[in-house]
């Protein structure tokens, strides 16, 4: 791919008023702009039994090609595989995850999750998905007080289908099928209950997840290497012909209970956004935002990625999907971390 990498990213700038500002000139693009109406969007939406606190704890992209998205997600964003998930090959998939299914590795956004699929069976819901977008989003996976409740209110009112959880010990899991919801991604709803080795699952960042294995002490410290990484956001697009964004937002509202600012949820860490639909331009997952606290951190991720020749217009393009970089730490006025 031809392009270029933004000279220094985005800056967040942490101050009373929190802005995302462009630190380069590019071509501007729908994703883009309302990555920078995240930071500005204040909670509108309803409260009380309405809404919960809920955090964006993994996001699961699917690939082609396992060893290519495992080398570039570890290699550019500077960051490692803390869990391989064999237990997915009974749905015809390998992983990996990486704190931001052959095995499924999981790679790490300091306490939260990128994920990647890939399918060694035929006629996966990973596969299909593969066919008809190429590689992309697969998965939103979120963390609220109280899945099971939620579930019972879901199927209750008729919100949503299960296909697929269990609740065992202090965990739930949920999934739920995408074609309930906007956004072209599979929604998965789960939640751990407080425990005393787990006082506070969401608000601890480094908090135990079921989805990396049962030893917290195996993978917590690869989430700790990588502490310097925040998942900020992620943006998806809707099907051709849909423009309904503030719909879409309040849908995601209603069923799994995020709180809602116009049209964007607003996670406990982080802000999910909606773009209205395009044709010729498939629904789905469009970018990822990621935060960085170091300059010398986020140069370094911009470099790997000019020598991977990764660099789109403003972004980074990688498993199908838009990555932004934005400096965290940045006192205002000073321009310094």
């Amino acid at each position: 791919m031809r392009g270029r990498c933004p000279t220094r990213g985005l800056e967040r700038v942490r101050s009373s008023k929190l802005a995302i500002k462009p630190q380069l000139s590019h071509e501007r693009d729908e994703s883009s702009d309302l990555i920078r109406d995240m930071s500005r969007a204040k909670n509108v939406g309803p409260q009380g039994l309405t809404s919960a606190p809920t955090r964006l704890r993994q996001i699961a992209l699917a690939a082609k090609d396992l060893a290519r998205a495992k080398y570039l997600l570890t290699h550019v964003i500077g960051t490692e595989v803390i869990f391989e998930d064999p237990s997915v090959g009974q749905w015809g998939l390998k992983n990996f995850l990486s704190a931001a299914r052959r095995k499924v590795p999981f790679i790490p956004l300091g306490g939260d999750i990128i994920e990647v699929v890939s399918p060694i069976k035929d006629n996966t819901t990973a596969g299909r998905l593969l066919e008809k977008r190429g590689d992309g989003g697969y998965m939103i996976i979120m963390q609220t007080e109280d899945a099971r409740k939620r579930r019972a209110h879901i199927e209750a009112e008729g919100l949503a289908k299960v296909i697929w959880g269990y609740d065992h010990g202090d965990t739930v899991c949920v999934q739920y099928h995408p074609k309930g919801t906007k956004g072209g991604m599979m929604p998965e709803l789960d939640s751990h209950t407080p425990s005393p080795n787990n006082p506070t699952p969401l608000k601890s960042r480094f908090s135990p997840w079921h989805a990396c294995g049962t030893d917290h002490k195996v993978y917590y410290p690869g989430m700790k290497r990588a502490s310097h990484l925040s998942l900020e956001g992620c943006v998806l697009r809707l099907s051709p012909g849909d423009l309904g964004h503030e719909a879409a937002a309040r849908e995601w509202e209603e069923i799994f209970g995020v709180a809602r600012s116009r049209d964007q949820l607003t996670f406990t860490n982080a802000r999910l956004g909606f773009i209205p639909g395009r044709d010729g331009e498939p629904e789905g997952l469009v970018s990822i935002t990621v935060g960085v606290n170091g300059r010398d951190k986020l140069d370094g991720i911009l470099d790997r990625a000019r020598k991977e020749g990764v660099c789109g217009e403003g972004w980074i393009s990688m498993c199908g999907v838009k990555w932004y970089f934005v400096l965290t730490g940045v006192v205002e006025g000073k321009g310094k971390l």
